[in-house]
């Protein structure tokens, strides 16, 4: 039991390093391949973030139950991946920080390129369609 006290330190300050504990206690271990993989998760869980309220899950005509159970339970996973990357933030770690920022912003990136495109594909047809009945 004195073992294990003394490797769970908090860090209350930002700091680089791999000693971090992320989420769960003795995760990555002071492991670099344990940490990487860390900071994948923390990435990837921020991207889904982003991504996951903007995918349309509902066709028109769907029961409205089902339609807003579906909506919930993308709900849940979406809220509690938000508590996840904030629960792993707040290790103080720089790089699951960066990670976390990183995941986001591609996420958010990748979201609004599929929306510009879509509009400006729907300009297109319309315009060329204008241009056709001219």
């Amino acid at each position: 039991m004195m073992n294990m006290k003394k490797h769970m330190k908090m860090h209350m300050s930002l700091y680089w390093g791999t000693d971090a504990i992320v989420l769960f206690p003795g995760w990555p271990n002071q492991s670099v391949s344990m940490y990487f993989l860390a900071i994948l998760f923390v990435f990837f869980l921020g991207m889904v973030i982003e991504i996951l309220p903007n995918k349309p899950t509902i066709k028109q005509g769907t029961n409205h139950i089902k339609g807003g159970f579906i909506q919930a339970t993308i709900y849940f996973f979406r809220i509690s991946f938000h508590y996840f990357v904030m629960l792993a933030v707040m290790s103080f770690n720089i790089g699951i920080f960066i990670a976390a920022v990183a995941g986001h912003t591609l996420g958010f990136f990748l979201v609004k390129s599929r929306a510009i495109f879509a509009a400006n594909k729907k300009q297109n047809l319309e315009s060329s369609v204008a241009i056709d009945e001219i």
